[in-house]
């Protein structure tokens, strides 16, 4: 099995909600609204997947300046390739791609993650502020 890491910024809908299902990240989002999940995969700054062969096995989505910050949206992979480190392969290329010396990563950890990020050498914050969604 050969991973592929590369930059999608036209991914379908239908590829995203699949990997989305299949790493089980579904369950926190909006996969039965395909006009919702079109605009996140169209609005995003950088979209980075994992390939094994022409299937979609992860994705990284991210929000980024470029310059400063850059805010890691969803990191999925397929239940069936976790535990091979493709979740620390798409993590290090999003940041890479936004810019490692000038940007800081961030993201929000689902609760069944929070013990998978310091395992990849991120650092929890003290403290991060919100105002939820109404939708």
């Amino acid at each position: 099995m050969t991973i592929c890491i590369g930059c999608e910024p036209n991914l379908t809908v239908e590829e995203f909600r699949a990997v989305l299902v299949a790493s089980t990240l579904d369950r926190r989002r909006p996969v039965n609204e395909p006009e919702r999940l079109e605009r996140m995969l169209r609005e995003a700054d950088l979209i980075v997947t994992a390939r094994d062969g022409a299937r979609l096995v992860g994705i990284s989505r991210a929000l980024t300046d470029f310059a400063y910050c850059c805010y890691l949206s969803d990191l999925a992979v397929d239940v069936a390739y976790q535990h091979q480190g493709i979740g620390r392969m798409l993590v290090a290329e999003t940041h890479r791609r936004a810019g490692v010396e000038d940007t800081t990563l961030l993201l929000t950890a689902a609760p069944a993650a929070e013990t998978y990020y310091p395992k990849i050498g991120m650092q929890p914050i003290a403290s991060a502020w919100m105002i939820r969604r109404t939708r």
